[in-house]
């Protein structure tokens, strides 16, 4: 992984073999960043993308593999005790015996293949956390 800052802006690319959530992740935390919002593109050999059931209130994941195309990513990253955590969503395309498919969710993980081009925008002036949501279990966005 290598990145450049233009303004307060990180521009990051992942290389072959990079996971991209835990390397976003440890960049916030090098950088110092508590909350930004995020997109990227790419190439991937592997993803684990999940779907969350509210009636059981857990999540299915779903892992997929081979030559996979990274057509949106959308995340954010907040911090919950100093610690950064991250709310991502993906879209990825692949081919199988000849048939393309599209599949999407919430990111467990991101395995580059042979590039990923991700732009990071920390939030200025202010810091996003997180607070439990007690109907569901899963975490939103707090501003205290």
């Amino acid at each position: 992984m290598e990145f450049a800052k233009f303004g307060e802006t990180y521009y990051v690319r992942m290389d072959k073999g990079d996971e991209i959530v835990s390397s976003l992740l440890g960049l916030c935390q090098r950088e110092k960043i508590g909350s930004a919002i995020f997109s990227g593109i790419g190439g991937c050999s592997e993803a684990v993308l999940a779907t969350f059931d509210p009636v059981r209130g857990e999540f299915d994941d779903r892992r997929f593999e081979g030559v996979l195309e990274l057509i949106s990513m959308n995340g954010s990253i907040t911090t919950d005790g100093g610690e950064p955590y991250h709310h991502t969503h993906a879209a990825i395309a692949f081919d199988k015996d000849g048939e393309s498919f599209v599949r999407g969710g919430h990111v467990r993980s991101l395995t580059v293949l042979y590039t990923g081009e991700i732009e990071l925008r920390p939030v200025v002036g202010g810091a996003i956390g997180r607070k439990p949501d007690p109907e569901t279990g899963t975490y939103f966005w707090s501003f205290d």
